[in-house]
């Protein structure tokens, strides 16, 4: 069994002494971020103190069986908000109305697996009903944000000849100039209808839901003519769960408990490029 630990910057001296406490065969440097403990011998107790020392320490700690590559995968697919930006954008347009308190609540509440997403998300639209359209416009160009490592790792992705997919329940306007910006190759997310410049509070067509999410994953899969085995799927909220089921490898980034407790590995303190690490 292999143990990877990552933190940010100025965490050498923190991963040594997390890393002393496995009893390695061999510690292997990744990055000066970043260290692999190689041959440990695993237990429930070794595995509890690591993981409770380690947060205490900002620090990730990952268990990988062997030693994983990039090139073991052709496709990495990614929910868009709170995972490849850092906002959610119907919070940040609900702000535009004077709505995000109660756009918020509702958005947590669902990312936490607590309410219906396709009932919760024409809740929150049927609350920017009447909204001029170029808030749309305000929220990307002032408040969309790329999350932490973000570039870096879809460069070293598109470098290993692999393709990409952004898949999301929020909204097309958004999705579609990532597309283009990040050069990603495939996006599927849902579409606001606007009417005379200013948004109806409906959505155009079925909404882009977590089973939906799941049926994009095979879909793309079975064009790109892979197993959904040869997957990496990133995400954060409860919406995520059923793509990321069905993944080679399932990344639950800065992610709500449910979908931290469910993945195969869980991002709490690196950026979405500590994926690198793992699959060096």
């Amino acid at each position: 069994m292999n143990l990877v630990l990552q933190g940010l910057d100025d965490s050498k001296a923190r991963l040594a002494r997390i890393a002393a406490l496995t009893a390695p065969s061999r510690i292997t440097w990744i990055t000066d971020q970043a260290l692999r403990c190689e041959g440990i011998t695993f237990s429930p107790a070794l595995r509890q103190t690591i993981e409770v020392a380690a947060a205490a320490a900002q620090l990730d700690a990952t268990y990988m069986m062997g030693v994983h590559e990039l090139s073991d995968f052709k496709l990495v697919a990614m929910d868009m908000d709170s995972t490849l930006i850092t906002i959610e954008c119907i919070d940040e347009i609900a702000d535009m109305h004077g709505l995000k308190k109660e756009v918020a609540a509702i958005t947590e509440a669902a990312m936490r697996g607590e309410l219906d997403f396709p009932a919760s998300l024409k809740r929150r639209v049927a609350l920017l009903k009447g909204l001029d359209a170029a808030a749309l416009e305000r929220v990307y160009v002032e408040r969309l944000r790329l999350s932490p490592g973000a570039e870096k790792m879809l460069a070293a992705v598109r470098e290993a000849g692999m393709k990409t997919l952004l898949v999301s329940g929020g909204f097309t306007f958004f999705t579609e100039r990532l597309k283009e910006r990040l050069h990603l190759d495939y996006t599927h997310a849902n579409e606001l209808e606007i009417v005379d410049g200013k948004l109806t509070g409906e959505v155009i067509g079925d909404i882009v839901d977590a089973d939906e999410k799941q049926r994009t994953v095979e879909r793309v899969c079975a064009e790109m003519g892979i197993l959904p085995a040869q997957a990496i799927v990133m995400g954060d909220g409860a919406n995520d769960l059923k793509m990321m089921g069905i993944a080679g490898l399932s990344v639950a980034f800065r992610a709500k408990p449910v979908v931290r407790e469910q993945a195969n590995v869980a991002l709490n303190f690196v950026g979405l490029d500590g994926i690198l690490a793992l699959l060096s």
